[in-house]
């Protein structure tokens, strides 16, 4: 049985304002990534930010999902192209995130799109960051067959 845990760390300087830390994932695939209060609301300047990073774990978790589904069903993709938009918002008691727009469009052979979106609708349940999320962030999804 797999089980992985994966590591990252940050170094934070100054106050949530005005200040900025540095990430790092643990494997070493990237280093100091800039991150700050200002790229989470909108002024990135270059900088990550959590919803960020959530947008691109939970884009290339669902595209490995996806993928296993489309294979399992025996006609895996010939190309996948997903995109996560991560919405940060203020609520009455602070912040939090709220939604997760999920986007796919894909190149399958021998799909219909009906096929293509029930599959995709699939990958999402069994993608294991929408899982995560699921119950607490609000999880849309579009899908589009591209003819292969």
């Amino acid at each position: 049985m797999i089980q992985a845990t994966q590591h990252a760390s940050v170094n934070w300087d100054g106050s949530l304002g005005t200040g900025s830390g540095q990430l790092t994932f643990g494997d070493g695939a990237a280093s100091d990534l800039p991150v700050s209060w200002a790229s989470r609301t909108g002024h990135a300047s270059g900088k990550t930010s959590p919803e960020e990073l959530l947008a691109a774990a939970h884009a290339s978790c669902y595209a490995m999902a996806f993928a296993h589904i489309l294979e399992e069903r025996g006609t895996p993709p010939q190309h996948l192209t997903v995109a996560a938009d991560c919405t940060f918002e203020q609520v009455a008691d602070g912040f939090k995130v709220s939604r997760v727009t999920l986007s796919v469009e894909g190149k399958v052979a021998g799909v219909t799109p009906e096929q293509f979106a029930d599959a995709a609708r699939a990958g999402e349940r069994f993608c294991p960051i929408s899982n995560a999320l699921r119950g607490n962030v609000d999880i849309t999804l579009t899908a589009r067959l591209i003819p292969a």
